[in-house]
């Protein structure tokens, strides 16, 4: 698929990442609630936090309605063409160009890991506002009730430059999320060929995108509840959390550790599917691509 040019990568990207949000959202609204609610006995908004996946979502569907699960999803639908694009094609473009740097012939563990991580950075650019006004609609003490006048919104509290609060721990989130993603596709489909050689391989995508999604997870969490607090646009969060690292074990000193991984139930029971999906989705149309519609 050396050939293929940039827009069936985006074609592909769009299709499986668009259709993944409209199934999966509802997940991401949970785990962004979970994420923003400190675990302290006292904090400003006198909210009690949820402590289980199955709570938050019964408590958002009784006290909001079932449509509030899909609050802001207008700004990832927005985003989600130019991101896939990004995130696949500039993986592909950066494991050729550390192939070229590295003086290596083939794609291997090492060049996979650097290829993810560079698209994870590159990816974050476009994310953060995107993110930002995602998290804020999903707040549900935000005021602001559509995508439009919450970046409008934004841009008046805190001019353009506003709109990339939280874009520290999102580079982090996608740099590590990335490189653990390719990187462990990579390895399974690696051991997969190797001790199953007669296996499918659409079984072995599943698999691969799959522990893939779970996986990478683990590693990218703490950031992202990071990111989810910054961005909530809490006034004490902003004062205490002011980079990644230093918020991380600011954290784990106040709340204990479990605290970086409280939404990891709706995050696994999204991004193991959601992998999976993504994975197959993208391989699949790619490949149509390459064989029915590019002349080489």
């Amino acid at each position: 698929m050396a050939s293929l040019p940039f827009q069936y990568h985006l074609m592909a990207g769009a299709c499986a990442g668009i259709s993944e949000i409209c199934m999966m959202y509802p997940l991401d609204v949970v785990k962004t609630r979970m994420q923003i609610k400190t675990s302290l006995k006292h904090n400003s908004t006198n909210i009690k936090p949820d402590h289980t996946m199955i709570k938050t979502l019964v408590n958002i569907i009784k006290k909001e309605g079932i449509p509030n699960l899909y609050k802001g999803i207008v700004s990832p639908i927005i985003l989600e063409t130019p991101k896939r694009a990004i995130k696949f094609a500039s993986n592909d473009f950066f494991q050729k160009f550390y192939q070229e740097s590295l003086n290596v012939s083939t794609v291997n563990q090492t060049i996979s890991l650097l290829a993810g991580a560079s698209a994870g950075v590159v990816e974050s650019f476009l994310v953060t506002p995107f993110e930002l006004v995602k998290i804020r609609l999903q707040n549900v003490e935000q005021t602001d009730k559509s995508f439009i006048n919450c970046f409008k919104s934004i841009i008046k509290q805190n001019g353009p430059k506003g709109m990339m609060l939280g874009w520290e721990p999102t580079v982090w989130r996608h740099l590590v999320w990335n490189a653990g993603y390719f990187g462990i596709i990579f390895q399974i489909n690696n051991l997969l060929n190797t001790y199953f050689p007669n296996s499918s391989k659409t079984t072995n995508k599943l698999i691969a995108g799959s522990l893939g999604g779970c996986l990478s997870c683990f590693f990218s969490l703490p950031f992202d509840v990071v990111k989810s607090r910054i961005q909530n646009g809490n006034v004490d969060a902003l004062k205490k959390y002011r980079w990644s690292i230093q918020a991380i074990n600011l954290i784990r000193k106040e709340e204990g550790i479990l605290s970086l991984y409280k939404s990891i139930v709706p995050v696994i029971c999204r991004m193991g599917p959601s992998g999976a999906y993504l994975y197959i989705t993208f391989s699949t149309l790619t490949e149509f691509f390459d064989r029915f519609v590019v002349v080489n």
